[in-house]
């Protein structure tokens, strides 16, 4: 049987001669086969060209999560380290303070820290946070005992008398004397202060007016309770500025410097109590007031 052609004719323009090809149909067939396989290939081509620069692509901004995560990492960490050594501060200064206050003794060993898990059963990270968590509430639980037993002694100081209530010149000391009126032997419970009449008479520390009046010897005079087993007496006074009740705080004017009572002139007649017992009052004036 005589082979079957196809005829391509190619017309370039109106002037120019006709140009023909004759191909068999299987020809034709691996044309387009060779065609199709062509496309194909660009299209596999373009294809992974396409993917690899979106590879790429992908790659790059890992690369910038992680360098920005290895970044953050360190910050991280630099700021643990700087934390713990705070906290080691925070502790050594607290355990100091604890010294001070009568908490803890210098030999007594700071708290230990909490160790890390086993390997593979914990995040070390999550073991250290949770180690300086512990040891943060330590601190603060020590702070708190600290702050009470400040407040304490705060309060102890406060109500302890430590200055002289007038300025004057100490003129009859605390122990046996001979009566300045009528000459016999006595056992004196205080300290006379002669100082010039009107000088402002203050508290020597913070209490509450127990008795301000008229007391036999004493004349007009005050007797304040400052807690802890102190308690104060101030005689011979021209006038009282305060009533029985009051609030004082140590400074506070109670009265004015005068003769009332069994006195030969103007002076202050002070007297410390401790738990109910007359005390030498020097031992306990540390500073003078002002007038």
């Amino acid at each position: 049987m005589r082979d079957r052609y196809h005829t391509i004719i190619l017309v370039p323009h109106s002037r120019a001669k006709l140009r023909k090809w004759q191909v068999t149909p299987r020809q034709l067939r691996l044309a387009l086969a060779a065609a199709a396989v062509v496309t194909l290939g660009a299209g596999i081509a373009c294809w992974f060209a396409l993917a690899s620069a979106v590879d790429q692509s992908e790659v790059a901004r890992l690369k910038r999560e992680n360098q920005a995560l290895r970044q953050l990492n360190q910050t991280f960490e630099g700021g643990l380290e700087k934390l713990q050594k705070q906290l080691s501060t925070y502790e050594d200064r607290t355990r100091k303070l604890a010294i001070v206050a009568g908490i803890e003794t210098e030999g007594t060993p700071p708290s230990a820290g909490i160790g890390g898990a086993l390997a593979g059963s914990q995040d070390p990270v999550e073991a250290h946070l949770q180690s300086l968590e512990a040891r943060s509430l330590e601190v603060g639980e020590n702070l708190i005992q600290l702050e009470n037993r400040f407040e304490e002694r705060s309060r102890i100081v406060s109500s302890t008398p430590t200055i002289a209530p007038v300025k004057g010149i100490y003129t009859s000391g605390f122990g046996l004397r001979r009566d300045p009126v009528n000459g016999r032997p006595e056992f004196h419970p205080g300290l006379d202060i002669a100082a010039p009449a009107g000088y402002p008479v203050r508290a020597s520390a913070d209490g509450v007016v127990l008795r301000a009046g008229l007391n036999g010897g004493l004349g007009r005079s005050a007797a304040l309770s400052h807690g802890f087993g102190y308690g104060t007496v101030y005689g011979h006074m021209s006038r009282l500025a305060v009533q029985p009740g009051q609030r004082i705080h140590r400074g506070d004017v109670l009265g004015y410097v005068g003769n009332t009572g069994h006195a030969t002139g103007y002076h202050l007649h002070y007297e410390v109590h401790v738990d109910g017992k007359a005390v030498d009052p020097v031992r306990f004036i540390l500073e003078h007031p002002e007038p």
